[in-house]
């Protein structure tokens, strides 16, 4: 189990991703439509992980649906942290401790490249923002993070919530999550670069 993303919701693409690069040196790659959920994304590479800056691009598209839903209620102009998701290799099972369904999906990038993918735990994710939801990808799919030696590092995510709730969920990982009691959020990203930390 690896820390897979965190999910930034912007009203505009574009603009959050000159602004993101401005201000914090965070280059971003056009990543694609989720066509199932009338969003669109941006992806700024870490290695082994990544932001993805979400934003609506399909009003009606996106009512239709949760994930759609989820990103329209926390767009803001600078960007929001709304989530964040855990790679796995064993998605049935941690899908069948927790007694999820497991959805799939994709989305194509600018190149025409099918990018595919299994998740669970969304809605929980959606409903207590300090849980991951669980993302697999498909065999084969070039991972949306990789680039040769990235400009920063996810060092931690801060999470609002219940330690217990979150350790219940995860079961035994080695994650670099801290948690704080409190409201259910993702509170903040801490990213290492040559320059420092930045945080968000």
């Amino acid at each position: 189990m690896e820390l897979d993303h965190v999910l930034i919701a912007v009203t505009d693409l574009e603009a959050a991703a000159r602004d993101f690069e401005s201000r914090h040196g965070l280059a971003s790659v056009d990543g694609g439509r989720h066509r199932d959920f009338g969003t669109a994304n941006r992806i700024i590479p870490l290695g082994s992980t990544y932001l993805e800056l979400v934003a609506v691009v399909d009003p009606a598209a996106a009512a239709a649906s949760s994930f759609g839903w989820w990103v329209d209620r926390g767009a803001t102009d600078e960007g929001r942290l709304i989530g964040w998701a855990v790679r796995t290799s064993a998605l049935d099972e941690v899908a069948g401790r927790l007694e999820l369904p497991i959805r799939s999906g994709s989305r194509v990038t600018p190149s025409g490249t099918e990018l595919r993918w299994r998740s669970a735990g969304i809605d929980e994710a959606i409903a207590e923002p300090c849980l991951p939801f669980f993302i697999e990808w498909d065999e084969g799919v070039p991972y949306p993070g990789s680039v040769e030696g990235p400009r920063a590092a996810i060092a931690r995510l801060v999470l609002g919530g219940s330690v217990d709730r979150v350790a219940g969920w995860l079961g035994e990982h080695m994650l670099p999550i801290r948690v704080i009691d409190g409201p259910a959020e993702v509170a903040a990203v801490v990213l290492t670069t040559a320059a420092g930390e930045i945080i968000l």
